[in-house]
């Protein structure tokens, strides 16, 4: 697998149209051919900022997050879920903000579809990937790690359950998330402060299914996990969550 990141000029609030910086950067893509984006500049792009001290950040938390945790947790941060990812904060970010939060994108997975079906005609291409990505902490772990918020263009998980292992065991619950995969290895090249370089390019990826189509509503449920069904239950669905929306 290889990927190389795109540098680009500093994305601020004057620039948007996400198509648009990618017009100017991106050199031509080949097939079977994924495209990583960090959430931040579709989010700029889209007009997803707010000037910091303009509205109370833990309202806003709690307005952008899908599940949260009323009281403060560690560090001074507000404990969410949102799109089934848990992460501080709802995904709001000051850093690279030019004193403004950036918020996730307004539809994360229509704005994945939309640069497939873009860059998919602009190369005339059959078979490209997108991702868009963000960072988020792991339990018991320092520092973070790419995620992927949004993905289009391929499946998103390799379905091994059925099949033998070396030994001829049957794998009864191996599945491989092929989106977090690529979007952690994509953000570890793209970079976290002052790189510059929003964009990547993933290409000799060939474990990744392609698909021709965007991700149906069937698929990217199956790519989710309701609280009472994960391995984290016990702990998960003890937490005082409050439901945002």
């Amino acid at each position: 697998m290889n990927i190389i990141p795109i540098k680009t000029h500093k994305i601020t609030s004057s620039d948007k149209n996400i198509l648009n910086i990618l017009d100017r950067y991106l050199p031509k893509l080949n097939e079977k051919t994924i495209l990583a984006v960090t959430s931040k500049i579709v989010s700029i792009t889209e007009g997803r900022t707010l000037e910091i001290g303009s509205i109370d950040k833990k309202k806003l938390i709690q307005k952008e997050a899908d599940w949260y945790i009323d009281e403060e947790t560690q560090y001074g941060h507000t404990l969410t879920i949102k799109d089934y990812i848990l992460l501080p904060s709802a995904g709001i970010d000051e850093s690279n903000g030019k004193g403004r939060y950036i918020l996730w994108p307004k539809n994360p997975q229509k704005s994945a579809n939309l640069i497939r079906s873009y860059l998919k005609r602009k190369f005339r291409l059959k078979d490209i990937g997108i991702i868009i990505t963000d960072s988020k902490t792991t339990p018991l772990r320092w520092g973070v790690t790419g995620v992927c918020v949004a993905y289009s263009g391929f499946f998103a998980l390799n379905d091994f359950i059925g099949r033998p292992d070396l030994f001829g065991y049957i794998l009864k619950a191996t599945k491989v998330n092929m989106v977090d995969a690529l979007a952690t290895a994509a953000v570890v090249v793209m970079g976290e402060s002052v790189e510059q370089t929003p964009l990547g390019i993933i290409s000799d990826v060939p474990f990744v299914r392609f698909n021709k189509n965007d991700p149906t509503k069937k698929e990217i449920d199956a790519y989710h996990i309701e609280m009472k069904d994960d391995l984290f239950a016990p702990i998960l669905t003890k937490t005082n969550w409050k439901r945002s929306h």
